[in-house]
């Protein structure tokens, strides 16, 4: 699939929700079912980079997204050398709720750049609301093993799934 320059919001009028397949049900459920219906209500953002060509349907397939959210953790939660520098209520986190890329453009480097362009898009938003970290939730082992490649650290382990963070003043230092 040629992928088109530059992530945007999830529009469901021009962008082919239906057709997203990264092999990860909760993924493609996500952004097939969920993804328009949180960003109407307020709770998170979509941004999904579209494939170049039309479908049939008249609408872009997508070739990856990500979703982005305010959060907060307990500081309790964090290593002790970085919790006892904070304070003991809720500390604010950006959270990336959900990342994926279509099957027919893996291997391409398309997991790392969306990353990319999810930790810049926060960055720029921590220019204005601060936050401490980003926070990420593994789907599985795969998923925790590409995120520990960009340095983010373990959080805590809850329902069986491994939470990941990465301080913003590390991702300050990337743009």
């Amino acid at each position: 699939m040629k992928v088109s320059k530059q992530f945007v919001e999830l529009d469901k009028k021009c962008h082919d929700r239906i057709s997203f397949d990264c092999g990860e049900e909760e993924l493609n459920d996500f952004i097939k079912t969920k993804a328009a219906k949180h960003a109407t209500a307020g709770i998170n953002k979509t941004f999904v980079l579209a494939g170049a060509d039309l479908l049939s349907s008249g609408r872009y397939p997508i070739a990856a997204y990500f979703t982005i959210a305010a959060s907060s953790i307990e500081s309790d939660s964090l290593p002790v050398d970085q919790a006892r520098r904070l304070p003991h209520y809720p500390i604010p986190v950006f959270l990336i709720a959900q990342l994926a890329v279509h099957s027919e453009c893996k291997g391409q480097g398309l997991g790392k750049a969306t990353l990319v362009v999810a930790l810049k898009t926060l960055h720029k938003i921590s220019l204005e609301m601060p936050a401490y970290a980003v926070v990420i939730d593994c789907l599985n082992d795969d998923a925790k093993s590409f995120y520990e490649k960009f340095d983010f650290e373990l959080l805590e382990t809850v329902n069986g799934r491994t939470r990941l963070f990465l301080p913003m003043m590390t991702v300050s230092t990337l743009f």
